[in-house]
């Protein structure tokens, strides 16, 4: 019984540490922001470049049949294909994700960026506030004091 004690006390003491607890809320919040920045490139990013193509940069619909199932005369679409049975090489599919994550990859490298420059900025605001920052009253105390014992000899 004592160690069974002692393990649950040891899974508690590891399963609330700060550093589990904020793995655990960064996984979280990745989650969510990895969904932003998917739908930041699906719905912003590919219409606009869609639009500016003048067609559509969906590929998954490209694809090679390897071989059909025996007496299928059905539509030729990758999805009426696959549910048949046939084998398919899904090329198009494969070029739309790697569109994607091209221009998922330069959306997260312009955020790091602006937060990079953002951070940087912080910080140079922080030294000058603390190079502007007056001496502590103690610290003027003690220098008029030194100043006035060097006059002194």
């Amino acid at each position: 019984m004592s160690k069974a004690k002692g393990f649950i006390n040891e899974f508690k003491q590891f399963a609330v540490k700060g550093n589990m607890i904020d793995l655990a809320v960064g996984v979280i919040i990745g989650a969510a922001f990895g969904k932003i920045i998917d739908s930041l490139v699906r719905d912003v990013m590919m219409p606009f470049i869609n639009f500016i193509l003048g067609g559509s940069v969906d590929f998954s619909n490209k694809f090679i049949v390897l071989s059909k199932p025996e007496g299928y005369s059905g539509p030729e679409t990758y999805v009426d294909m696959t549910n048949a049975g046939a084998n398919v090489l899904a090329y198009g599919n494969f070029l739309t994700i790697l569109i994607n994550f091209i221009l998922l990859a330069f959306v997260v490298f312009c955020l790091v960026k602006v937060i990079a420059k953002a951070r940087a900025t912080m910080e140079k605001e922080k030294e000058v506030q603390a190079a502007a920052a007056p001496d502590p009253a103690d610290v003027v105390l003690l220098t008029e004091i030194r100043d006035l014992l060097k006059n002194k000899n």
